[in-house]
């Protein structure tokens, strides 16, 4: 019997999930980092970044998981710089930019090509 070509589940649905959750975070991590965009959206990017965080926490325990840790590090430092630029602006803002670089880049590091599959 043939397999099927039915690509909604298994390896390459699961690659696919991780691609797109990663380019979210990555697109939320820069509308942090620019600044130019309403509150609100800011404020729904930072969610954004950690259902992602959330979402992805299982693919840290494989290999290349340190690509998790990196993004959850960023993710913490997003959120926590922003609340803290309630308080004190300029450090807050450093700490966001700081985490939504880690964010970024651990995107880019774990981003899983065809090759990873």
């Amino acid at each position: 019997m043939e397999a099927s070509g039915d690509t909604t589940t298994g390896p390459a649905a699961s690659t696919r999930a991780l691609q797109v959750a990663l380019v979210v975070a990555a697109v939320a991590a820069l509308i942090v980092l620019l600044g130019l965009f309403p509150t609100v959206l800011s404020v729904a990017a930072l969610i954004a970044m950690v259902v992602v965080t959330v979402i992805t926490a299982p693919t840290g325990r494989g290999r290349g998981g340190g690509r998790w840790t990196l993004l959850a590090i960023g993710t913490l430092l997003s959120v926590g710089g922003a609340l803290l630029a309630q308080v004190a602006n300029t450090l807050g803002g450093l700490v966001a930019v700081i985490g939504g670089v880690l964010v970024v880049i651990a995107a880019a590091i774990g981003f899983p090509t065809g090759d990873d599959a």
